[in-house]
């Protein structure tokens, strides 16, 4: 029976980059045009989750969204979520329906084909470096006047040690939200560690779940209330993740 889980956990791990990079394949003429000019980021993203959607459904995941809040069509948002597994994106681009833009590490950037498009639409940091923590507020001030959303795992990363149930939260998403007043949406994803952690040999298909709570307002609020704010939506997202 060991030997059964083993190779089927080879074969659907190895499936999974195989089928990301597949449907990006199939899609890339559609997704190039997408990225040449400002405007066509609506575009892309609505191709980005669809690309998101068909790789959840091909591993065999279904998930289910339970909204306290349902997010306005023009407004801007700072999104945050708990940081568990690589489906942490595909669920997110699935659920969320106002375009928004991620702000990621500069690693990812080197994954074949993903990383082609990763660094030509999401917000890169190098976590390391100050320099790029501050042209992280430029960009995001850059997106942020076109109307588009702003998607942060405020973890800063997936912890090595699988037990830590949420990690502690960085300043950056909350000193974004204060200094734009836009209102942040947490979001609870309970499920992404048990069905597809980093660690190799683990996982099954299955359902997974997303808990979009209500927002926190920041309107009125400076920059002196961002460590209340930040621990405020970090225990929202942890009494979720102690529930289930």
């Amino acid at each position: 029976m060991r030997l059964l889980k083993i190779a089927f956990w080879i074969f659907w791990r190895v499936w999974f980059y195989l089928l990301m990079g597949l449907l990006i394949v199939i899609m890339f003429p559609f997704l190039l045009v997408s990225i040449l000019t400002e405007s066509g980021y609506p575009y892309f993203f609505k191709m980005a989750r669809f690309w998101a959607k068909a790789i959840l459904f091909g591993m065999g995941f279904s998930y289910t969204v339970e909204r306290a809040t349902f997010l306005k069509s023009h407004s801007s948002y700072m999104i945050v979520a708990n940081h568990t597994s690589m489906l942490d994106i595909m669920l997110m681009l699935a659920i969320v329906k106002n375009p928004f833009v991620f702000v990621g590490k500069q690693e990812l950037a080197k994954i074949p084909l993903f990383g082609f498009f990763y660094k030509r639409t999401c917000i890169l940091v190098d976590r390391g470096c100050a320099k790029s923590r501050r042209e992280v507020f430029e960009a995001a001030q850059q997106r942020i006047n076109r109307g588009f959303s702003i998607c942060i795992f405020p973890e800063g990363g997936v912890p090595d040690d699988e037990s830590i149930v949420l990690d502690h939260f960085k300043d950056g998403a909350f000193r974004l939200a204060i200094e734009h007043q836009m209102p942040i949406v947490p979001i609870t994803f309970p499920d992404n560690k048990k069905r597809f952690s980093y660690t190799f040999f683990s996982g099954s298909p299955g359902l997974i779940r997303a808990f979009v709570h209500e927002v926190v307002e920041t309107e009125g609020l400076t920059q002196e209330a961002k460590k209340t704010v930040k621990e405020k939506v970090r225990g929202i997202i942890l009494k979720q993740l102690s529930r289930v």
